[in-house]
């Protein structure tokens, strides 16, 4: 049973038990009250996307933050990356989450823009990774769906990448790390504009291969001895980020338009043989 459904019982319930309390008890009662008030308040502000029995997950992000997800805030990637992450900038509006690009209102460490990041708080293996998205389009700027795990985990560096450039949001980039060594960049011609509407990307990610999806359709795949793939637990991440020094990969950033937004509906991971 979801929180939300269980929090009301328990306050009727609490209500109820308080008709019958002694004036002794009324201070304890009253706390009890407040303290389930104040949890239905939090539920209220977070939507459940818990991992079903068979370890599958599915966040619709039309109701706002999930529970096992959160916004990074208040640092930076550094190198490329010339954004400072701020919660504020992954927002929930109209059904679907923002992560927005827009100049800082607190810079730091001559970054002069913030960027917003979205990452689970659980780790996930093996099987089919899936996202509704539509990328933003401008030079400079990168929308993203992509596992990560690092020396920040205290893992080696792993990870799986779809990066749509917003250069070019008819083509979709496809990559991947093995304990921090990547290189292997791969670029789909979509045959639509990715910053019009949402279209589903995705990856499976198995022991010995890697495959890439658009729409349901399998786009790209390697195929590698275990040794020279991906193989550690990661969190699923998404972000909107501007470049700096960049520029011929993604063109030199232009602001003269932000706030710049990509948009999510869903995320959804299964499992390996589900």
């Amino acid at each position: 049973m979801k929180k939300n459904t269980i929090l009301p019982i328990l306050v009727a319930a609490l209500m109820l038990g308080s008709c019958a309390t002694q004036p002794a008890e009324t201070t304890a009662m009253q706390t009890a009250l407040d303290t389930a008030a104040a949890v239905m308040t939090e539920a209220a502000e977070t939507t459940a996307a818990p991992a079903a029995d068979d370890g599958s997950m599915y966040a619709d992000l039309s109701g706002g933050m999930p529970a096992n997800f959160e916004a990074s805030d208040g640092w930076t990637n550094g190198s490329m990356f010339n954004v400072t992450w701020r919660a504020d900038n992954v927002t929930f509006n109209d059904g679907r989450m923002q992560l927005v690009i827009d100049n800082d209102k607190k810079p730091k460490g001559g970054i002069p823009y913030s960027g917003g990041e979205f990452r689970s708080k659980d780790f996930y293996g093996y099987g089919l990774y899936e996202v509704s998205m539509k990328a933003i389009k401008n030079d400079g700027v990168v929308s993203s769906f992509f596992t990560y795990t690092g020396p920040s985990d205290n893992n080696p560096w792993d990870e799986i990448d779809i990066e749509i450039l917003g250069k070019d949001t008819t083509q979709v980039q496809f990559n991947y790390f093995v304990d921090g060594k990547g290189g292997h960049e791969y670029m789909h011609e979509l045959g639509f504009d990715s910053s019009a509407d949402f279209h589903t990307y995705g990856f499976e990610w198995l022991e010995n291969s890697i495959a890439w999806y658009v729409d349901g359709v399998e786009v790209h795949k390697v195929e590698k001895d275990p040794s020279k793939l991906p193989k550690t637990e990661s969190k699923i991440m998404m972000n909107a980020w501007c470049g700096t020094g960049v520029d011929g990969w993604l063109n030199a950033f232009t602001d003269k338009n932000v706030p710049l937004t990509a948009e999510y509906e869903w995320v959804r991971f299964t499992p390996a043989g589900k």
